[in-house]
């Protein structure tokens, strides 16, 4: 697989991933429930990958490490479909013209501020709105192993930070692992009120962990992001709540 900082392997799964997500946004009624989104129709699923593109070309824009000022939304929006063509081309331009190491604004206290942390953010949220899509229609195709496993250090490794502030910690104190079922990986995440959480990627020794989760890649990495149960969960819910980025 792919490492993090290799930007023309994102851009490849960032492409596929949106063509999968058109062409199943595209068969659908606007007005059709996402179940995996509760209180969503495809109209608002639409808008909200459309907005996700527009605000980080946003911030490719500004290249620099300060956060960008807000990009207004077209109003109105028209077709939702049309904004997201036009959103996803500009996206995708405006990362194939950006080197991996160049300074850009992460939102992440756990991410270097470095431009390869948006081309790899955007290739796992439109993953996960593929999903999302297909889900709703029943057309679902999984997720690659590859890409699911770098999921999950992407949620553990440098969203889960973004999670916690001084006003918003860890609600509860303790280790929590995450096993991988059909490989070798493994994550380690302390938690602990008042602290950003500690991630250890394939830990050589193993404390008491107070809560764990294991499954296939694909399974762990859905269940962090809340789209189905976390699988093989035992021990403190709390603990598991507290390793899902929202």
């Amino acid at each position: 697989m792919a490492g993090p900082q290799d930007t023309p392997w994102w851009l490849a799964v960032a492409s596929e991933q949106a063509a999968a997500f058109r062409l199943a946004a595209a068969a659908a009624d606007p007005e059709l429930p996402v179940p995996s989104c509760p209180g969503w129709r495809f109209r608002e699923l639409v808008l909200h990958t459309a907005r996700f593109l527009q605000v980080v070309g946003g911030q490719l824009r500004t290249g620099g490490t300060e956060r960008a000022r807000p990009v207004p939304e077209p109003d109105p929006v028209g077709d939702p479909l049309a904004w997201f063509d036009r959103e996803l081309a500009d996206c995708l331009r405006l990362l194939a013209a950006c080197p991996a190491n160049r300074p850009l604004w992460t939102f992440s206290p756990a991410a270097p501020s470095l431009a390869w942390f948006w081309h790899r953010r955007v290739a796992h949220e439109l993953n996960l709105r593929r999903w999302d899509a297909q889900a709703a229609l029943r057309t679902l195709v999984p997720t690659d192993r590859a890409l699911a496993v770098d999921g999950i250090d992407e949620v553990l490794g440098t969203l889960l930070a973004s999670r916690y502030t001084a006003a918003a910690s860890p609600a509860a104190t303790g280790a929590v692992l995450v096993t991988c079922a059909d490989g070798p990986e493994r994550w380690l995440v302390w938690l602990q009120p008042g602290e950003a959480p500690e991630v250890v990627r394939d830990p050589a020794d193993l404390p008491a962990a107070r809560a764990s989760t294991t499954g296939r890649a694909t399974a762990l990495h859905l269940g962090l992001w809340g789209r189905t149960e976390l699988p093989g969960a035992e021990g403190d819910p709390i603990l598991l709540t507290g390793v899902q980025p929202r």
